[in-house]
């Protein structure tokens, strides 16, 4: 061989021509690869470098393993699975357990244990065959994947008080990597092991990120306990991209478990005020809240006690949610373009729009709305309809209790001042000044009253500027004759006191303390209706009634009465002798005498408001008036100009707008009742014949 050849070219001949020198499993190729001379030429290489024996031995090695390789049983993976997930239970077994503690494989103790050896020389053998890659490679990573994802499943399975991503991750190097590092240590380079290494954490992140978000909407109902894992998964989601993963499983959890007829709706707003403040956590943006709260609003629009629910929530006496961002007395969000003292105050830490966010919204008004109770109203895109309910909540109040705390229902008006405006809620402030007024001309009439012969009721007088009130219930009752007698006296007094103002009184309206005395026991009746003192009354002139009879003189319907003398047969007071006959019980059986000698409230609560329909009605009626006299004037006009006058003239104070749709159906009925007629689009008022 010539001196001047290049050995680096002839290597490269060499393994060109012995592939099984590059690693190749495949026998040398045959000598027409390459011309003859070059082929010497190699010859002269081999025997230059004494490299035949070396061959040899590669040659023997790959036909021993193939050898090995074809001896396998069919259910070999079984058993190489279960070699690796004992060895790696073992591991970390013997992480935790004590030299005394015996081995989970060989039951010895673990300072006599050779398990842990025998496991080392097994894999020592596959690496000397070069047999552990190709025979455990892919066995040997999906038991450690799910390894991992079974340890994250069982250590935070409805555990939301906890952050687990530090523990999990020093676990996943002190148990898992470092046991690879034993097996793969004469194998694989530092490199290697550092580039699995973050794959596994990689994989951990997931994992760990989609059992969180699969217990999702148990985190959201466990706020503010379950802020930890909150934190974890907002720590987690730029390392995954799993957002449009969390937003699907979210959204379906809420149509199954939430958004449905059998879950009440005060809890859904529960719910939804803890999904508001857990995204607050998770994603500041406001992105994910948008999202995933727009199911939870269109149904919410569906209910139709969901405003009565929001208001009674903003002003309930215990512990609620919206009661507190009540409190916190910040004013409604609705102008998405005016910037937010938060916004400016930490422009230090802004951040960019995520790149899944929709660039004709900007998340500023997101960051803005996400005032809980501005959200709620934005449902329905309406402030009046919440001051409406809220004006029907505190009239119904004010009117069932004889003791209501006005000073508390001032503080709670001008907190609703701050959120809704004064000019929204005069007409609850004119309600209160009504009450306050009210104890004071009593006081003032009771002086002028003489009040102490044994015939005289007191009275108690909620004096109501009518134009201000929601409409009341309306029912026909007519009073014993001893209190309509007193009522004449109280309005002579208001009428003397007043001037040129008189009371018209709401007699089926009020509330009642009754002391009843019998030859054998006296009983305290608190807080009764007017219509069932009034029947007691009747009882005491006369012991023995016909219904027919009272019905007729106290003008209610005998259904009615039937079902309010039902109240005093359970005090065992009445009693029906026969039918449609009812006697007083003047003197109580032996076995009734244990029946509490106070009875605080009536078991049937009634509401004093008329019902939201018949409310809804009376405002119609009133917009028929404007719309009679819009067509008396202009004779016949298109739904649309009608609509547009109610709005200017028709819908002011505390009124609810009437949609177009409503207007449409309102004037439809009208023209079936025959008060309309309805021709070419135009609506006129019929001929008078």
């Amino acid at each position: 061989m010539c001196s001047t050849t290049d050995l680096n070219t002839c290597w490269n001949l060499l393994k060109q021509l012995f592939p099984i020198l590059d690693e190749n499993l495949d026998m040398p190729v045959s000598i027409d690869v390459l011309g003859k001379e070059e082929f010497h030429h190699v010859v002269d290489i081999i025997r230059k470098f004494n490299l035949m024996e070396v061959i040899h031995d590669l040659i023997v090695k790959n036909i021993e393993k193939s050898t090995l390789l074809s001896q396998l049983p069919l259910d070999c993976r079984k058993s190489i699975r279960h070699f690796y997930e004992v060895g790696l239970k073992h591991n970390e077994n013997r992480g935790t357990e004590s030299l005394d503690e015996q081995c989970s494989i060989c039951t010895l103790n673990n300072s006599c244990c050779s398990c842990p050896q025998y496991f080392s020389e097994a894999n020592g053998v596959l690496r000397e065959f070069e047999l552990l890659e190709p025979l455990a490679g892919q066995i040997l990573t999906c038991t450690i994947y799910d390894y991992i994802e079974n340890h994250i499943e069982k250590t935070c399975k409805d555990r939301f008080d906890t952050s687990f991503l530090v523990p999990l991750q020093k676990w996943l190097e002190d148990v898992v990597i470092k046991w690879l590092e034993k097996i793969y240590s004469c194998q694989y380079s530092n490199k290697e092991i550092t580039k699995l290494s973050k794959k596994l954490i990689n994989f951990m992140y997931e994992i760990y990120t989609k059992v969180r978000i699969n217990q999702l909407f148990g985190i959201i109902i466990e706020y503010p306990d379950s802020i930890p894992a909150l934190q974890d998964l907002k720590s987690c989601l730029p390392k995954t991209d799993l957002r449009s993963y969390l937003t699907r499983k979210l959204q379906k959890s809420m149509e199954t478990r939430l958004l449905h007829t059998g879950v009440s709706t005060p809890d859904i707003l529960t719910a939804y005020v803890a999904t508001i403040r857990s995204m607050r956590v998770l994603d500041p943006s406001g992105l994910l809240l948008g999202v995933i709260t727009q199911p939870i609003h269109q149904y919410l629009r569906r209910r139709d006690d969901t405003v009565r629910c929001v208001v009674s929530s903003l002003t309930e006496d215990g512990p609620s949610d919206l009661a507190d961002e009540l409190i916190k007395g910040e004013a409604l969000q609705t102008d998405e373009n005016t910037p937010s003292d938060d916004e400016e105050a930490n422009w230090e830490n802004w951040m960019p729009d995520p790149v899944d966010a929709d660039p004709n919204k900007p998340l500023a008004s997101n960051r803005r709305t996400s005032d809980i109770i501005s959200m709620l109203v934005n449902v329905y895109g309406s402030r009046e309809l919440f001051v409406n309910e809220y004006r029907t909540l505190l009239a119904d109040r004010l009117l069932t209790s004889l003791t209501c705390d006005t000073e508390k229902e001032i503080r709670y008006l001008e907190l609703l001042k701050l959120r809704f405006g004064d000019s929204q809620l005069h007409y609850c402030e004119v309600m209160l000044k009504d009450i306050v007024d009210s104890k004071r001309i009593t006081q003032n009439i009771k002086q002028d009253l003489s009040l102490d012969g044994e015939t005289d009721i007191p009275i108690s007088s909620m004096i109501l500027s009518a134009q201000f009130w929601p409409a009341l219930k309306e029912e026909k009752c007519e009073l014993h004759p001893s209190v309509n007698q007193q009522m004449k006296k109280y309005t002579t007094c208001f009428e003397t006191l007043k001037g040129n103002r008189t009371l018209c009184w709401k007699k089926h309206l009020g509330l009642v303390d009754l002391d009843i005395e019998l030859p054998d026991r006296t009983i305290n009746f608190y807080s009764v209706s007017p219509i069932h003192a009034t029947i007691i009354l009747h009882f005491q002139d006369k012991s023995q009634w016909n219904l027919d009879e009272l019905s007729r003189i106290m003008q209610v319907p005998p259904t009615v009465l039937r079902r309010k003398i039902g109240f005093w047969e359970s005090q065992y007071l009445i009693s029906q002798t026969s039918p449609d006959v009812f006697q007083l019980i003047e003197k109580s059986e032996k076995d009734n005498l244990d029946v509490p000698r106070e009875i605080i409230i009536e078991d049937e609560s009634e509401s004093a408001m008329a019902s939201t329909q018949d409310q809804r009605e009376e405002e119609l009626q009133t917009f028929w008036s404007y719309v009679t006299g819009m067509l008396m004037n202009l004779d016949s006009l298109p739904l649309e100009r009608i609509h547009q006058v109610l709005k200017m003239f028709a819908f002011q104070g505390p009124t609810t707008e009437c949609s177009l749709q409503e207007l449409k159906h309102f004037l439809d009925r009208k023209v079936r009742e025959h008060q309309l007629v309805y021709s070419n689009g135009f609506y006129k008022l019929p001929k008078v014949s």
